[in-house]
């Protein structure tokens, strides 16, 4: 019985070799953080290395993105990223959402939850692997550009809106 089990495991690890995986999404530049934001060229790199795998339409898979089920995995995992923040459409989204992503970004930076450990795991990915004083560099840019939409527009279009109650 565990032979055949091993026999179906391996046989389906075989097949889904075959079957491809969507890797890329195309897009214009129209919408990109850039194109309404400077982002000076140090911050630009920090952002190319730690940030943008996940958090853009140039995603740049590894060659183990290649074996399934691990590019399954790592789809699964872009793809989630760019839901919560994908600087290739970043200007698309209301004031209010540009400015609470900067909030974000702050928050998750100095608290080291990103990038996250897995993308730096076993020495991947060297380059995502933020100093003290890259995640500075991060932080205080974002905030720049919190405390420069906040001198552009007025107050209450850059403050979330509380959402409705649902009945329980």
């Amino acid at each position: 019985m565990l032979k055949k089990i091993t026999y179906a495991l391996a046989v389906i690890l075989v097949f889904i070799q075959f079957v491809p995986m969507n890797e890329q999404e195309v897009s214009s530049n129209a919408n990109e953080l850039s194109t309404s934001f400077e982002v000076p060229d140090h911050v630009a790199t920090l952002l190319q290395g730690a940030c943008n795998d996940c958090h853009s339409n140039t995603t740049t898979y590894p060659w183990y993105a290649k074996i399934q089920p691990v590019g399954f995995w790592l789809q699964h995992h872009v793809n989630e990223g760019k839901e919560h923040l994908n600087f290739s459409e970043f200007t698309s989204l209301p004031l209010r959402i540009q400015n609470h992503k900067f909030e974000e970004i702050v928050e998750m930076v100095e608290s080291k939850e990103m990038p996250l450990p897995s993308y730096t795991y076993l020495g991947l990915h060297p380059e995502a692997n933020l100093s003290d004083e890259d995640r500075k560099v991060l932080v205080d840019w974002a905030k720049a550009k919190m405390e420069k939409m906040a001198a552009t527009y007025p107050a209450d279009s850059l403050k979330m809106r509380p959402r409705p109650a649902t009945a329980s």
